[in-house]
This record gives structure tokens, sequence and C-alpha cells, in this order.
């Protein structure tokens, strides 16, 4: 048999949790066609593994890498991490549908994520349109595309706080029904977010309904993860359980708030059980002891009701404002970072004006005392309405007890929850979270090498077969002939994740060798500016 590419000399972990063997790999057309003992002929590539790791290639099972694949699509944060497969549309934020209607809604929730200097034209209405568009464009890994509810929402309903009517219901499910026939693996939700926090358990139900005929996933970042996170895990357990969707994903599990740490003692057991009982319930997570999300999520759902503009109205009228901090530091009707975590705990990652950017990396208590201020209620209402209430932080608020805990866990996965950007250029804008560049290296190098929490084998099965089977990827997750050649070749010895918070624009390292579809995309370390990556469809 002749063969394009021979893996020679590795140690062999498939995927599957077994331990390691030896053996050369050959990869023909794009699919791994033996595994043995191999000698290639002269026309054949040969990468020696000697001394080095060959696994399958890693799924991030949760990504916002969507936001930056059609300006960037050589994603080199997350393919120098290992990445073949990346899943996007988390937290209920896609970048379709767009309604013609309300372009300019869409265009605003997009711009508060867009970095400064970037320019986009959207040219797609419906989800079969974008998908279309997003295989003209290409990427260096595969896609699998998830619908985001918000966007749904936003296309239907607009930011109004309130249930839909009968014809905005059908209208959200029409966008559901064009997104699976196009090839979407299912449904996501971020129930902290508005729109889509206005939204009752109800709604939400309803619509995975029309999921579940699909034979589609439910993905959530749940309405709480904090003081009430037992009562948001068992409303996603709700929905998955009475829509009939074939599986629910927990998205960045987390307890949040040195008061809950340990409960994920409670959250895992209520996740084991409730598969015990044939309800598929899965969750991902991220290896760091900080979240990052936009800075107006400190504020109240109520307060973001008619977009970002109202917002920052609400925030210049006295009575308003004097609301939005009372429900801040009561957190009795949201999960409040403040009162959960404090001012300590929530760092600036992006800002755009000249008087605030000086001071992302820093806290916002940090940023008060630089002020010669005394109230970071007051500078952090500053500074939403000189930014137009864009900027994004992150926040410190799990306990690393937790954080072992979970990733140990049976159904845990791993996920970056971040976008795939490159070192320079308006994309690398600010100081984005370091698992944008460094998640899963720092699983495989910090957790598993240096803490010892689990075994190499094990690891690698959470980041292959475990997401492939839960996507339902029946050609990729494992080292075996007929599947796809989606391989990653890398050093155990030398795997670390290097961004930190405060310089997170470094590549990590250890991994020598990435294939994406039997193509060569990371070659001794160093991006060939490849594009073999394929957009997936579901079946």
């Amino acid at each position: 048999m002749e063969f394009d590419i021979v893996i020679k000399n590795g140690r062999v972990i498939d995927g599957t949790g077994n331990p390691w063997f030896k053996a050369d790999i050959g990869i023909t057309k794009g699919k791994i066609t033996k595994i043995g003992l191999i000698e290639p002929s002269e026309k054949t590539k040969v990468i020696d593994a000697k001394g080095l790791i060959v696994c399958p290639g890693f799924i991030d099972i949760h990504s916002h890498a969507d936001y930056t694949i059609p300006f960037d699509p050589m994603v080199v944060s997350t393919i120098h991490q290992g990445i073949t497969t990346l899943v996007v549309g988390m937290c209920g934020a896609s970048l379709a549908p767009v309604n013609p209607e309300k372009k300019e809604l869409f265009d605003k929730e997009f711009s508060m994520a867009a970095p400064p200097g970037l320019e986009y034209n959207i040219t797609w209405t419906s989800y079969s349109e974008y998908l279309d568009e997003m295989e003209k464009i290409g990427c260096s890994s595969n896609v699998v595309y998830i619908i985001g509810f918000g966007m749904i929402r936003l296309a239907a309903m607009g930011y109004e706080d309130r249930k839909p009517t009968k014809n905005e219901m059908q209208k959200m499910k029409d966008y559901i029904r064009d997104a699976m026939e196009a090839g979407a693996f299912g449904i996501s939700t971020g129930l902290i977010y508005t729109p889509q926090a206005y939204a009752e358990t109800d709604e939400v139900l309803e619509l995975t309904k029309e999921v579940a005929k699909y034979n589609g996933l439910y993905f959530s970042h749940i309405r709480n993860e904090g003081n009430l996170v037992i009562e948001a895990i068992q409303e996603v357990i709700d929905i998955v359980e009475q829509s009939g969707c074939r599986g629910g994903q927990i998205a960045h599990h987390k307890v949040s708030g040195k008061a809950n740490w340990g409960r994920s003692k409670e959250t895992l057991k209520l996740i084991e059980k409730t598969n015990q009982r044939g309800i598929n319930i899965t969750c991902d997570q991220y290896p760091y002891n900080r979240g990052a999300t936009s800075l107006m999520t400190l504020l109240p759902p109520w307060s973001h009701e008619g977009g970002p503009e109202k917002l920052v109205e609400r925030l210049k009228d006295p009575e308003e404002k004097e609301k939005i901090k009372k429900d801040l530091y009561d957190g009795a009707n949201f999960e409040s970072f403040v009162k959960n975590i404090g001012w300590e705990c929530v760092y600036i990652s992006s800002l755009e004006t000249e008087k605030w950017s000086k001071y992302m990396g820093k806290s916002l208590t940090e940023i008060t005392k630089a002020e010669g201020k005394e109230d970071e209620f007051e500078v952090l209402c500053e500074i939403l309405i000189d930014e137009e209430a864009k900027g994004g932080m992150t926040v410190e608020s799990m306990g690393e007890e937790d954080i072992q805990r979970i990733m140990k866990g049976r159904y845990t996965m791993i996920g970056c929850d971040g976008s795939a950007i490159p070192l320079t250029g308006p994309l690398s804008y600010g100081k984005p979270h370091p698992r944008f560049y460094g998640t899963f290296p720092r699983v495989l190098g910090y957790f598993v090498r240096e803490k010892k929490i689990m075994s190499l084998e094990t690891a690698i099965r959470k980041i292959t077969s475990f997401p492939a089977q839960t996507l339902g990827l029946a050609d990729r997750g494992l080292i075996k002939e007929n599947m796809w050649a989606d391989i990653v070749v890398f050093d155990q010895e030398r795997i670390i994740d290097k961004a930190t918070f405060t310089n997170p624009h470094q590549l990590s390292v250890g991994i020598e060798y990435v294939l994406v579809n039997g193509d060569v995309v990371i070659e001794k370390g160093k991006h060939q500016k490849i594009l073999s990556g394929m957009t997936l469809r579901s079946n």
C-alpha cells in the first residue's frame, strides 16, 4: 500500500483511555489506512515521532472561534494547542441568523464583541447561507456549528424583556429548523446574558423540542454558577429530559464564589445520578481560576433591556443608577459577581478609550485607587458610559480543589471558551484570557505531568474520543483505521502553556505536529498556512 504520510516510532495513545502502544501510522487521502509496522516508500512523507506522543487531534467542545474565523481562518492560538476541531456557537452567541429587518441590532451586538479596528461585512441572513459562506472561507481546523439562542431571540424579538408572541415563537422555530437542516448539531443558551436572560424555562423548552426533532444537543451556559448552581443545573436536566434532546452539555462548569467552593461534590453527584437514570448530561471546563465575559455582565439583566444604548442612559439617570447599585450589591435576582467575589477579583481585559485602556489587566479596585477615588461602582459606571457599554473582564472566582475535582469527573470534557486569535493585528487587541492560547497544553502539562491528577491516557480521552462521541462524530476522535487523520504529535516532557493574564499573547510549546484531515498544518511547531479543515455538518 502506498501512503501519503507515515508517522514512525511514536508512542500511540489512541483516545480510548487505554495505555499507549508502539506503532507507525500510515495516512492515505486524509485518512488513517494502517496502524502497525510500516516501511514507507521514497515518495512518502515521513514524520519521525521518536520520543513523542501520537494521539487524536483535540476537540474543543466549547469555542467562540466563530467570531474570528471569518477574519482569520488560520486559528493560530488554537491550532498551536493541537485543536483540530472547534465546536462554535456557544453561550447562545452565534453569527446567524440575521434578520434583515433588525440588522442594526445584529451589528450592535457584533460590535460589542469585536475589537477596535476590525472591518467586517456580514452578507448572510439565514443559517444555511452562513454555513455555506464559512465553507467557502475555509479554516485550518474542522468546525462544528451550534445555533445560538441569543441570536435567534434577537432576530425575532430584539432586546425585549417579555414572553414571545405566538408569531415570534414560530419565527424562532423556523430559524432552528433552517439551522438544523443545514447541519447544526444543536442549540446553545447563555442564560445570564440578555436578551436570553429574559427567557423563562418553558420558552427554552419549547425551542429545544424543535432541536430534538433533529436528534440535536442542548448546550447551556447555565442561569447561575454561584449560589443557585444546583438549581441551574437542574434546569438543564429538566429541559433535556422533557424536550427529548439526545444530550445536554453544561458549559464551562464551575462553582463560583468562595462561599460555594466545595459544592462541586454536589454538582458532580447530580450529573452522575442523572446519567444513571438514562438522561445524558455532560459538562466541560477550562483549567483556570478566572472566568471571562463582558464588563456589562456585572450589572443586573433588567438594566440591559433595549440594548447597550439604553443601559448607558440608565447609568446617566441618578434614580436608575441607584436601583442598579442596590440590585448589584443585593444579588437576589441575578448572579452578581460583585456580591459573590468582590471588586478586587474583577480585572479589565479590554477597553478602547485612551482614558481607560491604560488600565487593561488591572482590577477595578486597583483602577479606583489609581484614579484617586473610593467607590468602585462609580468608576465602573464611568467606564461603561465612556466606553458605550463595551469592554471585557476576567473574574477570579474558582477554587483549586473544585477545578481539579471537576476536571477528574467522569462526565467532564475540556473547552477553551475563547476565540481563535493571531499574535498580532486587530484580533489580538487587549489582554484576553490566557485560555485562548493555553487551555489544552495546560491540562496536559500542568495538571497531568506536574500535578498528576489523572493519567495522560485519561486526559487524552477527555479531549478526543469523549467529545467526538458526544457530538456523534463517528469518524474522528480515535487513532483507528478508516478514521480521518486528525492527529497531534507532542512532547510529553515539554508541553505547557505560556500565556498569562498579564501577558496572554504567547503560544504554547511542546506540540510538534498537527495534522487535520491528513494535511500537516503545524510542522515542527510552525504553522504551514494551510486551510485543511472541514465545515462538519450533522446528519
